[in-house]
């Protein structure tokens, strides 16, 4: 097996939307925001080489929006998931399976794109795109607070290519040994069944954290995303990981860190803490 991170791009979301009740003088100690109160962050994606599998776990926003959507969210830098996918030699028509951890916009934007007669098609043409029911329902019928993160263009056109399949549901929280070859924990206080991969590679469990730790500013058990909807579940679900983590010493893959792509936790008399952060390669090498 071997992993890769893959970089999508990077946007800017309001500070204060993304720390919740926590105030700008604590958070942008750790996530410092430009004159308009916004901070930068990374849709940072994973891909997995396993034999005759090639899987890629969520595939930030895409480039099939229209500009004026593309301007609330300030896209800068040159990375794109193309673009990653080359530097590693590879092609998105090399990916067997897409992993999607929840179906907000930025996770799952760029599974889709419009071809050349304007119609919405599957941008990885050969891929199983991976849901679970629970959240597909929930994300095709969304509450009001979720429908501008849920967009339909994204998400209806997957099951209309008849490339979606999705993951059965344990009886607990967690599912062991999925047929793509990892674990998933279920969580449901960012949004309903979001899935969190568990890895284990080169000896160690790499997670994926997607929303349930979307940096590692917001490590402190308060820190929690206004766009939440159970925040006080996210707090609970959020602790016992947390704790976990810094047990099991697991390595914790950040998709929105801008700064590092990966850090572990440590125990202290404060909960739960940062112990390092560092980038991918510096554990498990280019």
């Amino acid at each position: 097996m071997k992993i890769y991170p893959i970089e999508t791009g990077k946007f800017k979301l309001d500070g204060g939307a993304m720390f919740g009740v926590v105030p700008k003088s604590l958070w942008q100690r750790t996530n410092p925001a430009d004159e308009n109160n916004m901070c930068s962050w990374s849709m940072r994606c994973l891909l997995i080489e396993d034999r005759d599998k090639l899987i890629l776990i969520d595939t930030g926003m895409g480039n099939k929006q229209s500009e004026k959507f593309f301007s609330f969210y300030y896209l800068h830098g040159d990375d794109s998931l193309d673009k990653s996918l080359n530097k590693l030699g590879f092609h998105r028509d090399d990916i067997t399976d897409v992993f999607l951890t929840h179906l907000h916009f930025d996770h799952c934007g760029g599974s889709i794109e419009m071809n050349k007669d304007g119609k919405y098609v599957p941008a990885f043409k050969n891929a199983h795109f991976w849901s679970n029911e629970a959240h597909w329902k929930w994300a095709t019928e969304p509450n009001p607070r979720e429908k501008a993160s849920f967009l339909k263009e994204n998400i209806f056109p997957i099951e209309e290519s008849g490339q979606l399949k999705h993951i059965a549901m344990p009886q607990t929280d967690y599912k062991e040994n999925t047929s793509l070859g990892f674990d998933v924990l279920f969580v449901n206080g960012h949004t309903d069944k979001q899935m969190v991969p568990h890895i284990q590679y080169k000896g160690k469990t790499l997670v994926f954290c997607a929303d349930l730790l979307p940096s590692s500013g917001h490590i402190p058990l308060p820190y929690v995303m206004g766009y939440d909807t159970r925040p006080l579940l996210t707090l609970e679900e959020k602790s016992k990981f947390l704790h976990r983590a810094a047990d099991e010493d697991l390595i914790l893959f950040l998709e929105h860190d801008y700064y590092h792509s990966c850090c572990t936790i440590k125990h202290t008399e404060k909960g739960p803490r940062l112990d390092e952060a560092f980038q991918f390669e510096e554990m498990f090498g280019s």
